[in-house]
């Protein structure tokens, strides 16, 4: 080999190290790599459209990622797999809530810590959930309301009028 080849050779090796290194420091500064805590599970009715690598927040500052979802064929809940920071242990009565950031923002879990002086342990479970609401359904019926026992009597009270009324005048009496 060419002493100039072998100059492009380690020039092309030290840029493939670098670029590396970048990757590496972006992926673990951006929290994408990160060393794993303790694992806790939370089991929800609905967890509408939260995903896994989906942030855990307390107080809304980061403290972990949902690191599974899964269907419980018994019970028919929605399992979720918590993968939460070491340096942030909670009490064993805390609270996890599916929520999402505005209306059409990404679905996070938000945990609010309880009072118990025992905190939750890795495989443990949060007991205390809410489950994700279904804003596009409450916005529907709002705007198109189902009617109730008696609805179709409302409607057909209200296109008679008066005249309908037994007790009404009519015009010319």
């Amino acid at each position: 080999m060419a002493k100039g080849q072998w100059a492009e050779t380690g020039v092309g090796a030290v840029v493939i190290l670098v670029a590396a290194g970048f990757l590496a420091y972006s992926l673990t500064v951006g929290g994408m790599v990160r060393p794993h805590g303790y694992e806790v599970r939370a089991r929800f009715g609905q967890v509408g459209s939260l995903a896994p690598g989906a942030a855990v927040s307390v107080a809304g500052v980061k403290v972990g990622t949902v690191a599974a979802i899964t269907l419980d064929p018994k019970t028919y809940l929605a399992t979720t797999t918590l993968d939460l920071d070491p340096g942030v242990p909670l009490p064993s009565d805390s609270t996890a809530r599916i929520v999402t950031d505005g209306l059409m923002g990404a679905s996070h879990v938000a945990i609010e810590p309880g009072a118990a002086t025992e905190n939750l342990k890795s495989g443990g479970e949060i007991e205390n959930t809410q489950g994700a609401i279904d804003v596009y359904g409450l916005i529907s019926q709002f705007i198109r309301p189902q009617s109730g026992a008696g609805g179709d009597e409302a409607r057909g009270a209200a296109s008679h009028g008066a005249a309908g009324r037994p007790d009404a005048k009519q015009a010319g009496d």
